[in-house]
């Protein structure tokens, strides 16, 4: 059990992910008591044990599909009949709670001028991990952007081969035109990212979009994009803007519909 607990903490100072299965009600004759637990990778890896065999193998097909879809899940099994779909015969019941462990979610800022900064120390408040794309490295730093947890003084075509973007992964592009944009998009619209935004007026992205297409990028990865991005505000400053957009990265990330409360 010492091992689960240590790679948990692993887990969190690399950001990692997994899914913790528990066996959290045992009655009658079951493999495992109450407490066991096993630590599931998304490699298929995995420490300690549930009790093994066709129990074992079920909740490793459920602590995959929970990692990928960032639910937790609760499975009931009876062991009793094989005949009739029960994973053993021992005779009893077992309950396993799967939960999966994500890091926070990875926000990545393209373009650290004066709305991008605004957009890192927002999200960064907001408890996301930042991290902050521009090709002009002396944007790109500690110093002139503060709190962002990576840094890539990179042109945007680069981003895809240098960090692993997931669908845990929100690009917010505050770039300085629309021929960055044109050039950088492409990779990243292959990517399984949450949510690509764009900065800029109607007519930049219309722009954008003459230029993608005649780099022959399709219609259903350009429709990837939003843009102009961010919820209507009315916002004028840096800081209006960054709150623009991230309300509309939450309204993503949390599948909400951004109308009026009231």
């Amino acid at each position: 059990m010492k091992n689960i607990y240590q790679a948990l903490s692993e887990l969190e100072k690399n950001n990692g992910s997994a899914a913790l299965c528990t066996v959290i009600k045992s009655e009658g004759s079951t493999p495992r008591h109450t407490g066991s637990k096993m630590l599931v990778y998304p490699d298929g890896k995995f420490i300690g044990t549930v009790g093994g065999g066709d129990l074992e193998h079920r909740v490793l097909d459920e602590a995959w599909m929970a990692i990928s879809e960032g639910k937790p899940r609760l499975l009931h099994y009876n062991m009793a009949d094989p005949a009739r779909g029960d994973p053993g015969v021992c005779g009893g019941q077992v309950e396993v709670f799967v939960e999966p462990i994500l890091p926070a979610p990875l926000l990545v800022v393209i373009g650290a001028g004066h709305v991008g900064k605004a957009v890192v120390h927002l999200a960064k408040w907001l408890g996301f991990r930042v991290a902050v794309c521009d090709d002009r490295a002396e944007f790109c730093t500690p110093e002139s952007t503060p709190g962002a947890d990576e840094y890539f003084p990179i042109e945007m075509g680069l981003l895809a081969e240098k960090l692993n973007v997931t669908n845990q992964t929100y690009l917010v592009i505050t770039s300085r035109g629309s021929s960055v944009d044109a050039l950088g998009l492409p990779n990243l619209l292959k990517t399984k990212a949450a949510y690509i935004g764009v900065i800029g007026s109607k007519r930049r992205w219309a722009t954008t979009v003459k230029a993608l297409k005649e780099k022959g990028v399709a219609d259903e990865l350009i429709s990837k994009v939003r843009s102009p991005m961010g919820l209507e505000l009315q916002a004028e400053t840096p800081e209006e803007i960054a709150v623009s957009i991230m309300a509309e990265v939450l309204m993503v990330k949390e599948k909400g519909s951004g109308k009026p409360m009231g």
